[in-house]
């Protein structure tokens, strides 16, 4: 390939606009609504009206199950196992691999009206109207159908999963009659898709010609075992038992069903091996609505027999109707009036992104809320991508929204990953290293990538996981959590960091960590990865000084730490000596950071003349091809800008971000969001909102063409990082001292005239309005004071007593885009490629 010219502007993020089509889907601050039904973009839309709760995850498909890319139900960390096969085998390479299993459907619900079948696709629809509700969880649909006969039919159904019930789903169905009489059939199923609808086989692995790693491996053979089905004639209690084949996991489903009508009705059951289905066959008068509630209970367990999960589900069903169903709305209605009185961001005047703004904060909840004794998947609980797995996405992109807005959710995945370290050191010594190492992807704490170099390379989970840590605790003062539990994370990944890496003897001693993969997945196994350098030498610190506070402050807490780890009273000097001695690459002629010790040698990728059919390049260019090049998949050293900014300066900032910039394609989701923080702190504005428009509408607009496999639970993370720590300025830093400290440098889009967020601390919750000219600051719950550095001005917040700041300024404001780099010099000081500067 020949060394280019310069990228081109085709990679940068498009310019600000709606992109909704909105005559389909109006703006509505408070729910996403489509008023047009559409079969081309069925999966796309099955994403985004899914309903969940983290736990359960119920895909927007339509009740008729007619019509569907994927009809999915989806249970957090439900999972069946298989063999990887490796075609060349090597010592510690992973070996089993775990893929999230689609469990039986209840969302089934089908609708005959004199013997005519209703399909949405096909059907005369005379309205249509769906509508996702963020401020009570519900899914709506309303329909007026024009049957074949030409009778009209206004359909009606809702869908919930609580967020205060983790195990149960609420539905309904109500039909009515709109001109004449009719007889009416409306079928109501569990269905075991997984087995009887099983999908097309693929190469199994992460990679493979003609795949997409992005998506889930297919099963060969019966997932699910069926172990016992039931219906009761007389109630229409119907009930489905399995076990999968191979994890042994088992699972409990149980529905019962309560049909409204004074019309005549008559109700057959039947169950088999993979459905359970109830039929009303009702003589229906026009004007009488005929109603059907179905409430679904899902149990599942690692090996508790299905039986015994049945049991569980008919206590659940029977506290629930005890309840009564209004409960069950009324309830979820309050839980979210919290959620949003914790978490909301506003950005008046603008309601079209306020809109875009809920449904990702929404969707955080959705994944996370009731994720307990789970991890948070990359697709939450809306889809198959990525086969369910759990990756370093959730502590840097979600982590932050959970500890600064529900803190206890935060506190619930970081006692899943601790609950994980038993088998992260298996790993570490595996791979002949001390300490823990944690999986790159993974269900059940088992590392299940088969491509090593972009997978069990990526070192840096491990300083991923103590950043999250670090910052839940400072954020809330947690240390009773970290003292008795959480700390081990910090020492056992500290031993990993400080075996793994190595001293070189030079005129200034260094310590180096070679062989590993940074987070830019186009350039892997390298040494001195700038983002893993930085996050280590983080991770080591912190670590050290944990040990330390323990120490002074709780003797007997460190003693039983001692006990718990091995841990050596030279350990925690030895991990600060690592970290005073981290070598952090810096080119001296390009005045940057190189990604990596060897990332300059390389020729730059020509991404002007890549046709955009090429992209993301890891669907069609071999990793050697990619490999070879500068070209990154996502934001690496700007990454570590962000979370360790306090370690550069603000010009090193801007020239790091002006050379990786125009190199980054974009073509992982996790990118736009820290390129749009950091564009808006170096001065970028403009870029700066285009880049959170592309992360906004990740998947409102599928912009990566896979928003179908689920809802991108990173990146909708991400958003809330960029109006709150991009727009909003707000940054947790470390203090020399070890101290906490919060900051607040507010860089506002010129067309905004209002930022408003939250962000809990210590307790305390703080509103943080942002105006062009003033900073205002209230608390609206909570008694303790907070202090903020306000531009390097300490101000204290307390109940009662509101503080306005004047901001005469927004930060640097540069002009158009990130200059391309003047050229890439060799280790003997020529220049290999010359680039064409676009800016100044």
């Amino acid at each position: 390939m020949n060394a280019p010219e310069g990228p081109g502007p085709s990679h940068k993020a498009p310019p600000v606009a709606d992109p909704l089509d909105r005559t389909r889907f109006p703006i509505d601050e408070w729910r996403l609504v489509e008023t047009r039904f559409s079969g081309a973009d069925l999966g796309t839309t099955e994403s985004l009206f899914t309903v969940g709760n983290g736990y359960l995850g119920l895909r927007g498909n339509y009740s008729e199950s007619r019509d569907a890319h994927l009809d999915g139900t989806f249970i957090n960390g439900f999972h069946e196992t298989w063999p990887i096969s490796h075609a060349e085998e090597a010592y510690g390479f992973a070996r089993i691999g775990q893929t999230i299993v689609n469990v039986p459907d209840p969302k089934v619900i089908r609708l005959y009206v004199d013997d005519e079948p209703l399909q949405v696709s096909v059907a005369d629809l005379i309205e249509y109207e769906r509508a996702l509700d963020f401020r009570t969880g519900v899914l709506t649909r309303e329909l007026v159908w024009r049957t074949p006969g030409g009778k009209r039919v206004r359909v009606r159904s809702t869908r919930m999963v609580p967020l205060e019930q983790r195990h149960l789903a609420v539905l309904t169905f109500e039909v009515t009659l709109l001109d004449e009489r009719a007889s009416l059939a409306i079928s109501s199923q569990l269905i075991n898709r997984q087995d009887i609808e099983p999908e097309a086989p693929t190469d199994d692995g992460d990679t493979g010609a003609g795949s997409d790693p992005r998506k889930a491996e297919s099963f060969k053979g019966r997932v699910l075992v069926p172990r016992l089905h039931d219906a009761d004639p007389n109630t229409g209690r119907v009930k489905l038992g399995y076990r999968t084949a191979q994890s042994g996991m088992t699972l409990g489903v149980v529905a019962d069903h309560t049909l409204e009508t004074v019309a005549h009705t008559s109700m057959s059951v039947h169950s088999e091996d993979d459905m359970a289905k109830v039929i009303y066959r009702v003589a229906a008068e026009p004007g009488v609505t005929v109603k059907l509630t179905k409430v679904v209970s899902f149990h599942t367990a690692d090996s508790v027999p299905p039986r015994e999960l049945i049991d569980r589900c008919e206590r659940t069903l029977d506290r629930t109707h005890e309840e009564g169903i209004a409960h069950q709305y009324s309830a979820q209605e309050a839980w979210l009036a919290d959620f949003w009185q914790r978490a909301d961001v506003e950005v008046p005047g603008q309601p079209a992104i306020q809109q875009a703004v809920r449904w990702n904060l929404f969707s955080i909840l959705q994944a996370s809320a009731r994720a307990e004794g789970r991890g948070i998947a990359a697709k939450g609980v809306s889809g198959s991508g990525y086969g369910g797995h759990y990756f370093w996405d959730t502590e840097i992109y979600v982590m932050p929204f959970l500890t600064y807005t529900i803190p206890w959710a935060a506190r619930n995945a970081l006692r899943f990953r601790h609950a994980l370290l038993d088998s992260a050191r298996s790993r570490a010594r595996e791979l002949s290293q001390k300490g823990a190492l944690f999986p790159w992807r993974t269900i059940n704490g088992h590392e299940a990538s088969a491509y090593y170099a972009a997978g069990t390379a990526q070192y840096h989970i491990d300083a991923d996981v103590a950043y999250a840590l670090s910052q839940y605790v400072g954020a809330t003062g947690d240390q009773e959590f970290l003292a008795h539990a959480a700390v081990d994370i910090f020492v056992e990944t500290a031993r990993l960091w400080a075996d793994l890496g190595f001293w070189r003897d030079e005129s200034r001693r260094t310590f180096h960590i070679h062989g590993v993969t940074g987070p830019d997945e186009y350039t892997t196994v390298v040494n001195d990865n700038l983002y893993t350098n930085v996050l280590a030498r983080f991770n080591l610190r912190r670590a050290a000084r944990a040990v330390w506070e323990l120490e002074r402050d709780d003797p007997e807490a460190h003693a039983a730490l001692v006990r718990r780890t091995g841990l050596a009273p030279e350990e925690p000097q030895e991990w600060a000596d690592c970290a005073q001695g981290m070598f952090i690459p810096f080119d001296e002629f390009l005045g940057i950071h190189p990604q990596d010790g060897h990332f300059l040698e390389r020729e730059m990728w020509d991404l002007e003349n890549t046709p955009l059919e090429k992209r993301p390049l890891l669907l069609s260019y071999h990793p050697l091809v990619i490999y070879r090049f500068q070209v990154l998949k996502q934001a690496d050293v700007v990454l570590a800008l962000f979370l360790q900014g306090e370690e550069f300066t603000p010009e090193q900032k801007k020239a790091d971000f002006d050379y990786y910039d125009p190199i980054t394609t974009g073509d992982s989701t996790l990118s736009a969001v820290m390129q749009s923080i950091v564009a808006a702190e170096v001065g970028y504005h403009e870029l700066a909102l285009r880049y959170f428009v592309s992360a906004l509408y990740v998947d409102l607009d599928d912009r990566h063409n896979n928003t179908a496999d689920g809802v991108h639970v990173a990146s909708t993370g991400g958003v809330w990082s960029a109006l709150v720590s991009g727009f909003g300025g707000f940054r947790d830093i470390g203090t020399a001292a070890g101290d906490q400290q919060w900051q607040i440098d507010p860089r506002l889009p010129d067309d905004w005239s209002s930022l408003v967020y939250r962000v809990t601390l210590h307790g305390t919750r703080v509103r943080v309005t942002v105006r062009p000219e003033e900073l205002e600051l209230f608390v609206e719950d909570g008694t303790d004071p907070v202090t903020f550095s306000v531009r390097s001005e300490l101000v204290t917040v307390g109940a009662g007593s509101p503080v306005t700041l004047s901001l005469k300024h927004q930060g640097p404001r540069l002009e158009g885009e990130p200059p391309y780099p003047a050229g890439i010099q060799r280790a003997d000081g020529t220049v290999i490629s010359a680039i064409v500067p676009t800016g100044d």
